[in-house]
C-alpha cells in the first residue's frame, strides 16, 4: 500500500474480541463471535481474515496494526502473537482502552467540539470512568475515576456485580436492566456510590457476585438469594435499586464534567452507554447540548475505535466518520444466498435441526415481508451488511407485529426463549417518531434511548412497550436503511401503524452473520418466513 491509500487494522484482544479495518473509503468490522459463534468470545484471528476478504485486501496490505485489552496495561507484542501473521513488532501499536473507546465515540460523531465520557467495568490502569475534550485538533484526556481506587468502586463494576448475584454472566447488564423496572428503586436506603468532584466512589469492595454478598453482610440489605434470575421480588428491588443509583451518579458525573471541560456536546461510550434508560436522562440535562453513543459503545467496538486511533497516528489527520448505521460487516451476494439454500457445505451451513423448507425469489421483498408481519407471522429479515453492536437494527432482525401482544408471546415461545420480563423494541420510520414516543425531536436510530410511549399511542403497539410504560426505540431514516424502510412503509401503508417489532436475527446465539446462519436459525426456531436477501424462505410439508 502507497502513504496516499494506507490501510489500518485494529484488533481487541479482550472479550468480545473483534477486528476492524479502515482505508481512505472503506470501514469494515466484526466481532469474533458472529464467526465462531460463541457469545462475548475473546480472539480476532477469523475477524481480521473476514475483514481483509471485505476489502479485498491482503495481510501484506496493513501499514499498521493497533490492538487494545483489558488488564492493568495494554498488551505486549508477545502477548498478540501477530507475529504468526507475519506481522513485525514495527507495525504494531498498543492503544490503551478507554482512548479507544474515546476514538470510536468522537470519530463517528456529529459534533465538530465535544466532551466524550467513557465508562465501564474496566480498562487499563484501573480506569473505569474517564473523560476528555475532543476536537479535530485531537483527543485529549482531562481526567479520570482517583487511580488509587480500586476498580471495585466503579459504575461499570457493580453493575457487573449484581448482574452477576443475580444470576447472569456480567456482560447480560441488559437483563438487569430491563428487571429494574419490575422493583422497587428506594428499597434500600443508602446511596451506593459518592462524588467527590469527577471522582467515582463505589461501596463494593470486591467483584461479581462476592461484592453483593459483602455488601450485604456489611449493611444487614434484605436481597434475597442469589441465582435468582428475576424470580424473586427482592432481586428486582436490587435491580431498581442499581438502576437508579447508576442514573444518579452518570447525571451528577456527567454535569461536572461538561463544567470542567465547557463543552457541551455529549458522546458517550463504553459498556454503560448501552444502558440506554440512563443514557436517555442523560441527553435530556440542560448541560447537555447535544448526545452520541456509538452503536457499538462496549467491547465490540474497542476494534474500531483501535482502526481510528491508528488512522490519526499514521496519517496525521483525525478521522472523522459521522455514523448514520451500525452496518460495518460485508454484504452476501445472490449466488452465496443460493449456495446455502441449496444447502450446499461450501455455504458453511450447520443444520441444527434439518428441517423442510422452500424458498423463491420475490419481485418485492420488502412488501412480502410486511403482508407476512400484518397477518401475524414471525418473520427473519436478512439484508445487506451486519450490525456491528449488540443491537439488530434491521439488517439482521427478527421482525414481528406489535399491535398485539400475541405477538411477543409467540416470539418469545417459539424463537428468542428468553425471560419473560425482558421487552421487544419498536422500530418506527423516522419521520413518525416524535408522534408516538417522548423522543423531543431527537433520533434514536441505534436503539440506544429509552423514552416514554405517548399515553395515545399505547393500545396501538402493546407488543413494544415496557411495563414502565417506555420502549427501547430505533427510529428509521430511508435514506440510511433503505431495505428496512421499506417493510415499515409497507407495514404503515396495510395497518395504518408505522412500526414493527424489532429483536435480533438469533436463538441464544451471537447474531446470525452469513445466509447459512439465518437459514440454520430459521430451521431450528419457530419463525414462520425467513426474507434472505431477495429470497423469500418457507417452511415445507414433507410428503411421502
Amino acid at each position: 500500500m502507497t502513504t496516499r491509500t494506507p490501510c489500518v487494522v485494529g484488533l481487541n484482544l479482550g472479550h468480545d474480541g473483534g477486528a476492524a479495518l479502515i482505508t481512505e473509503h472503506t470501514t469494515v468490522a466484526i466481532s469474533e463471535e458472529r464467526i465462531n459463534r460463541t457469545r462475548y468470545s475473546p480472539g480476532w484471528q477469523a475477524a481480521l481474515l473476514y475483514c481483509l476478504h471485505a476489502a479485498g485486501l491482503q495481510l501484506n496490505d496493513i501499514d499498521q496494526v493497533v490492538v487494545s485489552g483489558i488488564g492493568n496495561e495494554p498488551p505486549s507484542w508477545e502477548e498478540t502473537r501477530l507475529g504468526h501473521f507475519g506481522i513485525r513488532p514495527d507495525r504494531t501499536v498498543a492503544v490503551d482502552h478507554h482512548l479507544s473507546h474515546a476514538y470510536t465515540a468522537y470519530c463517528l460523531s456529529p459534533f465538530e467540539q465535544a466532551t466524550v465520557l467513557v465508562v465501564d467495568g474496566g480498562g487499563n490502569s484501573g480506569d473505569t470512568e474517564t473523560f476528555y475534550t475532543a476536537t479535530p485538533k485531537g483527543i485529549e484526556r482531562i481526567g479520570s475515576n482517583a487511580p488509587t481506587r480500586r476498580r471495585t468502586g466503579g459504575i461499570g463494576a457493580a453493575y457487573e456485580a449484581v448482574t452477576n448475584y443475580l444470576g447472569w454472566h456480567e456482560q447480560e447488564a441488559g437483563k438487569t436492566m430491563a428487571l429494574a423496572a419490575y422493583g422497587d428503586p428506594n428499597a434500600f436506603p443508602d446511596p451506593l456510590f459518592d462524588l467527590d468532584g469527577t471522582h467515582v466512589h463505589g461501596r463494593l469492595h470486591h467483584t461479581h457476585a462476592r461484592g453483593i454478598a459483602d455488601l450485604v453482610a456489611r449493611t444487614g440489605w434484605q436481597v434475597g438469594p442469589p441465582d435468582t434470575r428475576g424470580d424473586q421480588l427482592r432481586g428486582a428491588d436490587l435491580a431498581a435499586y442499581l438502576q437508579a443509583q447508576t442514573e444518579q451518579i452518570l447525571t451528577a458525573l456527567t454535569e461536572h464534567v461538561i463544567a470542567t471541560t465547557g463543552l457541551s456536546n455529549l458522546c458517550f461510550a463504553g459498556g454503560v452507554a448501552l444502558n440506554c434508560v440512563a443514557a436517555d436522562k442523560l441527553r435530556r440535562l440542560p448541560s447537555v447540548t447535544g448526545y452520541f453513543a456509538p452503536p457499538a459503545a462496549s467491547d465490540r467496538g474497542q476494534a474500531l475505535g483501535c482502526a481510528l486511533y491508528g488512522w490519526h497516528r499514521l496519517t496525521g489527520e483525525l478521522p472523522r466518520r459521522p455514523a448514520t448505521n451500525d452496518y460495518f460487516g460485508r454484504a452476501y451476494s445472490d449466488a452465496e444466498i443460493e449456495q446455502a439454500l441449496k444447502r450446499d457445505p461450501r455455504s458453511g451451513l450447520v443444520e441444527r435441526r434439518r428441517a423442510a423448507f422452500q424458498w423463491r425469489r420475490e419481485s418485492d421483498i420488502a412488501a412480502t415481508a410486511a403482508q407476512l408481519l400484518a397477518d401475524g407471522h414471525l418473520v427473519g429479515w436478512f439484508q445487506g451488511g451486519s450490525e456491528l453492536g449488540p443491537r439488530a437494527l434491521g439488517h439482521r432482525s427478527i421482525l414481528a407485529d406489535p399491535r398485539t401482544t400475541d405477538s411477543s408471546t409467540a416470539l418469545n415461545s417459539k424463537v428468542k426463549r428468553r425471560e419473560p420480563f425482558r421487552p421487544f423494541a419498536p422500530a418506527i420510520l423516522e419521520e413518525h417518531a416524535d408522534k408516538w414516543f417522548d423522543l423531543g425531536g431527537a433520533t434514536s436510530p441505534f436503539m440506544l434511548l429509552a423514552p416514554s410511549v405517548r399515553p395515545e399511542k399505547t393500545g396501538a403497539i402493546p407488543a413494544a412497550i415496557h411495563v414502565d410504560g417506555t420502549a427501547r426505540v430505533q427510529t428509521v431514516n430511508p435514506d440510511h436503511t433503505p431495505e428496512f424502510s421499506g417493510v415499515i412503509e409497507q407495514f404503515h401503508r396495510i395497518t395504518g401503524v408505522p412500526v414493527v417489532l424489532n429483536t435480533s436475527y438469533n436463538q441464544q446465539e451471537p447474531i446470525v452473520e452469513t445466509p447459512a446462519h439465518a437459514l440454520a436459525t430459521f430451521q431450528a426456531s419457530g419463525l414462520d418466513a425467513a426474507c434472505i436477501g431477495n429470497y423469500l424462505v418457507e417452511r415445507a410439508t414433507l410428503t411421502p
